[in-house]
Protein backbone atom coordinates (compact mmCIF):
# COMPACT_ATOMS: atom_id res chain seq x y z
CA UNK A 1 0.00 0.00 0.00
CA UNK A 2 1.31 3.67 -0.63
CA UNK A 3 0.32 5.87 2.11
CA UNK A 4 0.05 8.77 -0.07
CA UNK A 5 -2.73 7.65 -1.92
CA UNK A 6 -5.98 8.66 -0.10
CA UNK A 7 -8.29 6.62 -2.47
CA UNK A 8 -6.57 3.39 -1.10
CA UNK A 9 -7.98 3.93 2.47
CA UNK A 10 -11.12 2.47 3.12
CA UNK A 11 -13.22 2.34 6.24
CA UNK A 12 -13.92 -0.52 8.23
CA UNK A 13 -17.23 -1.99 9.27
CA UNK A 14 -19.73 -0.36 11.51
CA UNK A 15 -21.87 -2.32 14.39
CA UNK A 16 -24.72 -1.35 15.94
CA UNK A 17 -26.25 -2.84 18.53
CA UNK A 18 -30.02 -2.76 19.88
CA UNK A 19 -29.10 -4.07 22.95
CA UNK A 20 -27.39 -6.77 24.74
CA UNK A 21 -24.01 -6.16 23.62
CA UNK A 22 -22.57 -8.83 26.47
CA UNK A 23 -25.34 -10.94 25.94
CA UNK A 24 -24.68 -14.66 24.08
CA UNK A 25 -26.30 -13.14 20.96
CA UNK A 26 -23.81 -10.32 21.74
CA UNK A 27 -20.83 -12.59 21.91
CA UNK A 28 -21.79 -13.92 18.20
CA UNK A 29 -22.11 -10.51 16.81
CA UNK A 30 -19.01 -9.33 18.21
CA UNK A 31 -17.38 -12.66 16.71
CA UNK A 32 -18.49 -11.78 13.09
CA UNK A 33 -15.78 -8.00 13.76
CA UNK A 34 -13.11 -10.00 15.44
CA UNK A 35 -13.15 -12.14 12.43
CA UNK A 36 -12.36 -9.22 10.31
CA UNK A 37 -9.55 -8.06 12.66
CA UNK A 38 -5.60 -8.74 12.54
CA UNK A 39 -4.18 -11.36 15.28
CA UNK A 40 -4.70 -10.09 18.80
CA UNK A 41 -6.37 -6.71 18.09
CA UNK A 42 -6.26 -3.52 20.15
CA UNK A 43 -9.89 -2.95 21.37
CA UNK A 44 -9.92 0.99 22.49
CA UNK A 45 -13.34 1.26 24.85
CA UNK A 46 -14.65 5.07 25.28
CA UNK A 47 -16.16 5.87 28.71
CA UNK A 48 -17.45 9.15 27.03
CA UNK A 49 -21.14 8.17 26.93
CA UNK A 50 -21.24 7.24 31.15
CA UNK A 51 -18.60 9.88 31.90
CA UNK A 52 -21.05 11.59 33.83
CA UNK A 53 -21.33 8.70 36.50
CA UNK A 54 -19.73 8.20 39.25
CA UNK A 55 -18.82 4.27 38.30
CA UNK A 56 -18.14 5.29 34.44
CA UNK A 57 -15.08 3.09 34.39
CA UNK A 58 -16.98 -0.01 35.77
CA UNK A 59 -19.34 0.69 33.37
CA UNK A 60 -17.28 0.36 30.56
CA UNK A 61 -14.85 -1.85 32.95
CA UNK A 62 -18.17 -4.67 32.23
CA UNK A 63 -17.74 -4.20 28.39
CA UNK A 64 -13.77 -5.22 28.73
CA UNK A 65 -13.73 -8.13 31.25
CA UNK A 66 -16.80 -9.29 28.51
CA UNK A 67 -14.58 -9.14 25.32
CA UNK A 68 -11.25 -10.17 26.87
CA UNK A 69 -12.64 -13.61 28.64
CA UNK A 70 -15.74 -14.44 26.38
CA UNK A 71 -13.83 -13.53 23.35
CA UNK A 72 -10.39 -14.69 24.36
CA UNK A 73 -9.47 -17.20 21.81
CA UNK A 74 -9.05 -13.83 19.37
CA UNK A 75 -6.44 -12.36 21.88
CA UNK A 76 -7.50 -9.53 21.99
CA UNK A 77 -5.55 -6.29 23.82
CA UNK A 78 -8.67 -4.13 25.49
CA UNK A 79 -7.25 -0.30 26.50
CA UNK A 80 -10.02 1.81 28.37
CA UNK A 81 -10.01 5.48 27.03
CA UNK A 82 -11.38 7.67 30.20
CA UNK A 83 -12.24 10.62 28.00
CA UNK A 84 -14.92 11.20 30.59
CA UNK A 85 -15.38 15.25 30.88
CA UNK A 86 -14.51 18.19 28.80
CA UNK A 87 -12.31 20.78 31.56
CA UNK A 88 -11.15 18.35 33.28
CA UNK A 89 -7.81 16.27 33.94
CA UNK A 90 -9.87 12.99 32.03
CA UNK A 91 -11.37 15.27 28.61
CA UNK A 92 -11.48 14.28 24.89
CA UNK A 93 -9.73 17.20 24.27
CA UNK A 94 -6.36 15.40 26.22
CA UNK A 95 -3.97 13.86 23.55
CA UNK A 96 -2.51 11.59 25.85
CA UNK A 97 -5.90 10.24 27.13
CA UNK A 98 -6.93 9.95 22.87
CA UNK A 99 -3.75 8.56 21.85
CA UNK A 100 -4.27 4.69 21.91
CA UNK A 101 -7.55 5.77 19.45
CA UNK A 102 -5.03 6.15 16.93
CA UNK A 103 -4.18 2.64 17.13
CA UNK A 104 -7.03 0.79 17.81
CA UNK A 105 -7.71 -2.00 15.40
CA UNK A 106 -11.73 -1.63 17.16
CA UNK A 107 -13.39 1.13 18.82
CA UNK A 108 -16.07 0.37 21.15
CA UNK A 109 -18.56 2.89 22.73
CA UNK A 110 -21.99 1.89 24.49
CA UNK A 111 -24.27 2.78 27.58
CA UNK A 112 -24.46 6.00 29.44
CA UNK A 113 -26.60 9.51 28.36
CA UNK A 114 -26.86 10.07 24.52
CA UNK A 115 -26.41 13.80 24.78
CA UNK A 116 -23.89 13.97 27.62
CA UNK A 117 -22.02 11.61 25.03
CA UNK A 118 -22.93 14.43 21.93
CA UNK A 119 -21.88 17.42 24.37
CA UNK A 120 -18.31 15.85 25.48
CA UNK A 121 -17.83 14.53 21.80
CA UNK A 122 -18.84 16.87 19.01
CA UNK A 123 -15.75 18.30 17.45
CA UNK A 124 -13.50 17.11 20.19
CA UNK A 125 -10.16 15.36 19.72
CA UNK A 126 -11.14 12.76 20.68
CA UNK A 127 -14.34 11.65 17.85
CA UNK A 128 -11.56 13.41 15.06
CA UNK A 129 -9.29 10.44 16.29
CA UNK A 130 -12.53 8.08 16.02
CA UNK A 131 -13.26 9.28 12.51
CA UNK A 132 -9.47 8.88 11.28
CA UNK A 133 -9.18 5.71 12.09
CA UNK A 134 -12.32 4.55 10.99
CA UNK A 135 -11.09 5.80 7.68
CA UNK A 136 -8.02 4.25 7.78
CA UNK A 137 -10.24 0.63 8.25
CA UNK A 138 -10.70 0.41 12.36
CA UNK A 139 -13.99 -1.57 13.44
CA UNK A 140 -16.46 0.81 14.90
CA UNK A 141 -18.86 -0.89 17.41
CA UNK A 142 -21.40 0.92 19.11
CA UNK A 143 -24.26 0.29 21.74
CA UNK A 144 -27.13 1.97 23.42
CA UNK A 145 -26.25 5.57 23.87
CA UNK A 146 -23.39 5.77 21.86
CA UNK A 147 -26.20 4.40 18.88
CA UNK A 148 -28.42 7.47 19.66
CA UNK A 149 -25.72 9.75 19.82
CA UNK A 150 -24.14 9.39 16.46
CA UNK A 151 -27.68 10.22 14.58
CA UNK A 152 -28.39 12.91 12.68
CA UNK A 153 -30.43 14.02 15.92
CA UNK A 154 -30.18 12.73 18.79
CA UNK A 155 -33.06 11.01 20.88
CA UNK A 156 -32.96 12.88 24.45
CA UNK A 157 -33.99 9.67 26.15
CA UNK A 158 -33.40 10.52 29.76
CA UNK A 159 -34.35 14.24 29.56
CA UNK A 160 -37.80 12.84 28.48
CA UNK A 161 -38.48 9.36 29.85
CA UNK A 162 -36.52 10.13 33.67
CA UNK A 163 -36.93 14.15 33.51
CA UNK A 164 -40.31 14.58 31.66
CA UNK A 165 -39.28 17.44 29.44
CA UNK A 166 -41.64 18.27 26.62
CA UNK A 167 -41.00 16.07 23.35
CA UNK A 168 -37.59 17.49 21.38
CA UNK A 169 -34.44 16.62 19.35
CA UNK A 170 -31.13 17.21 19.79
CA UNK A 171 -28.45 17.69 16.66
CA UNK A 172 -26.26 14.64 16.86
CA UNK A 173 -22.76 13.73 15.75
CA UNK A 174 -24.20 12.74 12.58
CA UNK A 175 -21.76 10.42 11.80
CA UNK A 176 -23.22 9.20 8.44
CA UNK A 177 -23.05 12.90 7.36
CA UNK A 178 -19.85 12.08 5.45
CA UNK A 179 -21.35 9.20 3.78
CA UNK A 180 -24.39 11.49 2.11
CA UNK A 181 -27.20 9.92 4.88
CA UNK A 182 -29.37 11.48 6.98
CA UNK A 183 -30.06 8.77 9.42
CA UNK A 184 -31.67 8.84 13.07
CA UNK A 185 -30.77 5.63 15.32
CA UNK A 186 -33.17 4.00 17.76
CA UNK A 187 -32.01 1.13 19.40
CA UNK A 188 -34.00 -0.60 21.85
CA UNK A 189 -36.80 -0.94 19.17
CA UNK A 190 -39.20 -3.57 20.41
CA UNK A 191 -38.14 -3.01 24.51
CA UNK A 192 -40.77 -4.47 26.57
CA UNK A 193 -39.53 -3.70 30.25
CA UNK A 194 -42.46 -1.80 31.02
CA UNK A 195 -44.58 -5.18 30.21
CA UNK A 196 -48.17 -4.98 30.17
CA UNK A 197 -48.67 -1.46 32.01
CA UNK A 198 -46.10 0.71 30.08
CA UNK A 199 -45.08 0.82 26.34
CA UNK A 200 -41.05 1.17 26.45
CA UNK A 201 -40.76 0.27 23.10
CA UNK A 202 -38.90 3.07 20.87
CA UNK A 203 -35.68 3.41 23.26
CA UNK A 204 -38.12 3.97 26.17
CA UNK A 205 -40.31 6.58 24.28
CA UNK A 206 -43.69 3.88 23.51
CA UNK A 207 -44.80 3.66 20.15
CA UNK A 208 -47.71 7.06 21.06
CA UNK A 209 -45.07 9.55 22.29
CA UNK A 210 -43.12 8.12 19.54
CA UNK A 211 -44.92 8.96 16.48
CA UNK A 212 -45.01 12.66 17.11
CA UNK A 213 -41.47 12.73 17.95
CA UNK A 214 -41.43 11.85 14.13
CA UNK A 215 -43.22 14.17 13.73
CA UNK A 216 -40.73 16.76 14.93
CA UNK A 217 -37.83 15.78 12.46
CA UNK A 218 -37.29 17.81 9.18
CA UNK A 219 -37.68 15.42 5.73
CA UNK A 220 -35.41 13.75 3.91
CA UNK A 221 -34.31 11.26 6.49
CA UNK A 222 -34.00 7.54 7.35
CA UNK A 223 -34.79 6.86 10.72
CA UNK A 224 -33.59 3.09 11.82
CA UNK A 225 -34.71 1.03 14.83
CA UNK A 226 -33.02 -2.14 16.20
CA UNK A 227 -34.47 -4.60 18.02
CA UNK A 228 -33.37 -5.83 21.34
CA UNK A 229 -29.80 -8.22 21.44
CA UNK A 230 -29.99 -7.39 17.78
CA UNK A 231 -27.00 -5.88 15.65
CA UNK A 232 -27.21 -4.03 12.20
CA UNK A 233 -23.84 -4.75 10.73
CA UNK A 234 -23.03 -2.14 8.18
CA UNK A 235 -20.29 -2.33 5.73
CA UNK A 236 -19.34 1.08 3.57
CA UNK A 237 -16.64 -0.96 1.85
CA UNK A 238 -19.33 -3.32 0.27
CA UNK A 239 -22.02 -1.02 0.63
CA UNK A 240 -24.51 -3.69 2.34
CA UNK A 241 -25.90 -4.18 5.45
CA UNK A 242 -26.66 -7.02 7.52
CA UNK A 243 -28.96 -7.66 10.54
CA UNK A 244 -27.65 -9.93 12.75
CA UNK A 245 -29.17 -11.42 16.47
CA UNK A 246 -32.78 -12.63 17.25
CA UNK A 247 -34.79 -9.28 15.97
CA UNK A 248 -35.08 -7.07 13.08
CA UNK A 249 -34.18 -4.01 11.69
CA UNK A 250 -36.65 -1.39 10.91
CA UNK A 251 -36.39 1.70 8.57
CA UNK A 252 -38.89 4.40 7.64
CA UNK A 253 -38.56 6.65 4.94
CA UNK A 254 -39.72 10.28 5.32
CA UNK A 255 -40.42 12.00 2.29
CA UNK A 256 -37.44 9.54 0.11
CA UNK A 257 -39.60 7.74 -2.03
CA UNK A 258 -38.64 4.55 -4.01
CA UNK A 259 -39.65 0.88 -4.60
CA UNK A 260 -39.39 -1.54 -2.22
CA UNK A 261 -41.72 -0.26 0.50
CA UNK A 262 -43.64 -3.16 2.23
CA UNK A 263 -46.97 -3.00 3.10
CA UNK A 264 -48.79 -2.65 6.60
CA UNK A 265 -49.76 -6.48 6.50
CA UNK A 266 -46.40 -7.27 6.63
CA UNK A 267 -45.46 -5.48 9.40
CA UNK A 268 -45.75 -6.21 13.42
CA UNK A 269 -46.43 -2.68 14.10
CA UNK A 270 -49.96 -0.66 14.22
CA UNK A 271 -49.91 2.41 12.53
CA UNK A 272 -46.34 2.45 11.46
CA UNK A 273 -47.22 2.65 8.00
CA UNK A 274 -49.47 5.41 9.01
CA UNK A 275 -46.82 7.54 10.17
CA UNK A 276 -44.66 7.44 7.35
CA UNK A 277 -47.33 7.45 4.76
CA UNK A 278 -48.26 11.23 6.55
CA UNK A 279 -44.08 11.80 5.99
CA UNK A 280 -44.24 10.92 2.40
CA UNK A 281 -42.28 8.47 3.18
CA UNK A 282 -42.87 4.41 3.60
CA UNK A 283 -41.63 1.30 6.00
CA UNK A 284 -39.24 -1.63 5.11
CA UNK A 285 -38.51 -4.17 7.84
CA UNK A 286 -35.62 -7.06 7.85
CA UNK A 287 -35.64 -9.79 10.13
CA UNK A 288 -32.41 -11.47 10.98
CA UNK A 289 -29.75 -12.96 8.72
CA UNK A 290 -31.10 -10.67 5.84
CA UNK A 291 -29.35 -7.98 4.13
CA UNK A 292 -29.88 -4.84 2.16
CA UNK A 293 -28.12 -2.37 0.35
CA UNK A 294 -26.86 0.73 2.00
CA UNK A 295 -28.71 2.41 -0.75
CA UNK A 296 -31.88 1.84 1.04
CA UNK A 297 -31.11 4.77 3.86
CA UNK A 298 -30.20 7.31 1.10
CA UNK A 299 -27.65 8.54 -1.33
CA UNK A 300 -24.57 6.40 0.02
CA UNK A 301 -21.55 7.70 -1.21
CA UNK A 302 -17.68 6.95 0.27
CA UNK A 303 -15.93 10.22 1.68
CA UNK A 304 -12.49 10.73 0.33
CA UNK A 305 -10.44 9.76 3.31
CA UNK A 306 -9.32 13.06 5.01
CA UNK A 307 -12.87 14.90 3.97
CA UNK A 308 -14.50 16.63 6.84
CA UNK A 309 -11.25 15.83 9.46
CA UNK A 310 -8.90 17.90 10.84
CA UNK A 311 -5.52 18.38 8.73
CA UNK A 312 -3.50 17.78 12.36
CA UNK A 313 -5.89 14.83 13.58
CA UNK A 314 -5.71 13.43 9.66
CA UNK A 315 -1.78 13.76 9.80
CA UNK A 316 -1.09 12.00 13.00
CA UNK A 317 -3.67 9.30 12.40
CA UNK A 318 -1.39 8.42 8.85
CA UNK A 319 1.95 8.96 11.33
CA UNK A 320 0.61 6.40 13.69
CA UNK A 321 -0.35 3.91 11.04
CA UNK A 322 2.56 3.95 9.20
CA UNK A 323 4.96 3.74 12.21
CA UNK A 324 2.51 0.42 12.41
CA UNK A 325 3.36 -0.83 9.16
CA UNK A 326 7.18 -0.43 9.70
CA UNK A 327 7.05 -2.03 12.84
CA UNK A 328 5.35 -5.25 11.35
CA UNK A 329 7.32 -4.97 8.10
CA UNK A 330 10.39 -5.13 10.30
CA UNK A 331 9.09 -8.01 12.28
CA UNK A 332 8.94 -9.90 9.16
CA UNK A 333 11.30 -8.35 6.92
CA UNK A 334 14.91 -9.87 6.98
CA UNK A 335 17.82 -7.27 8.07
CA UNK A 336 20.91 -6.51 5.91
CA UNK A 337 23.35 -8.71 7.42
CA UNK A 338 20.49 -11.82 7.02
CA UNK A 339 20.05 -10.95 3.56
CA UNK A 340 24.24 -10.74 2.50
CA UNK A 341 24.73 -14.43 4.16
CA UNK A 342 21.77 -15.92 2.16
CA UNK A 343 23.34 -14.35 -0.82
CA UNK A 344 26.71 -15.82 0.32
CA UNK A 345 25.23 -19.06 1.13
CA UNK A 346 23.62 -18.98 -2.95
CA UNK A 347 27.10 -18.00 -3.73
CA UNK A 348 28.08 -21.00 -2.14
CA UNK A 349 25.64 -23.31 -3.66
CA UNK A 350 26.46 -22.34 -6.96
CA UNK A 351 29.92 -23.09 -6.32
CA UNK A 352 28.84 -26.81 -4.96
CA UNK A 353 30.83 -25.95 -1.53
CA UNK A 354 28.07 -27.88 0.39
CA UNK A 355 29.90 -27.34 3.78
CA UNK A 356 30.00 -23.65 3.77
CA UNK A 357 26.31 -23.53 2.35
CA UNK A 358 25.65 -25.90 5.74
CA UNK A 359 27.51 -23.57 7.91
CA UNK A 360 25.42 -20.43 7.10
CA UNK A 361 22.28 -22.26 7.02
CA UNK A 362 22.72 -23.12 10.84
CA UNK A 363 24.08 -19.38 11.23
CA UNK A 364 20.98 -18.31 10.08
CA UNK A 365 19.04 -20.13 12.01
CA UNK A 366 20.53 -19.55 15.07
CA UNK A 367 19.73 -15.72 13.99
CA UNK A 368 16.00 -16.70 13.65
CA UNK A 369 16.26 -17.27 10.03
CA UNK A 370 14.92 -20.20 7.90
CA UNK A 371 16.18 -20.65 4.40
CA UNK A 372 13.86 -22.13 1.63
CA UNK A 373 15.55 -23.46 -1.38
CA UNK A 374 12.75 -23.12 -4.09
CA UNK A 375 13.25 -23.35 -8.09
CA UNK A 376 12.62 -19.67 -8.15
CA UNK A 377 15.82 -18.91 -5.51
CA UNK A 378 16.03 -19.52 -1.85
CA UNK A 379 13.17 -17.91 0.35
CA UNK A 380 13.77 -16.46 3.84
CA UNK A 381 11.36 -16.45 6.61
CA UNK A 382 11.32 -16.36 10.66
CA UNK A 383 11.85 -19.10 12.38
CA UNK A 384 11.39 -19.90 15.71
CA UNK A 385 12.85 -23.44 16.55
CA UNK A 386 10.80 -23.44 19.97
CA UNK A 387 8.05 -23.62 18.15
CA UNK A 388 9.01 -26.44 15.99
CA UNK A 389 7.32 -29.66 15.68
Amino acid sequence: MEFGKEREYSPGPIVLFGSGETSPSGRKIFESVFRRLPEGPLVALLETPAGFELNSSEVIGRVGDFIAHRLRNYRPQVVIIPARKRGTEFSPEHPAIVEPVYSADMIFMGPGSPTYAVRQLKGSLAWGAILARHRLGAALVLASAAVVAISAYALPVYEIYKVGEELHWKQGLNLFSHYGLRLVFVPHWNNNDGGQALDTSRCFMGWARFSRLIELLPPNLTIIGIDEKTGLVIDPRTGECEVVGLGGVTLIHTGQPHEGAFSASELQDVGLEDVALNRQGHVHYFNSSESFSLNQLGPFRVPQASSGLAVDIWQHALEVQHAEHDRADAEVRPPPEVLHMVQQREKARDEKDWPAADRLRAQLERLGWRVKDTQAGSVVERYDPENEG
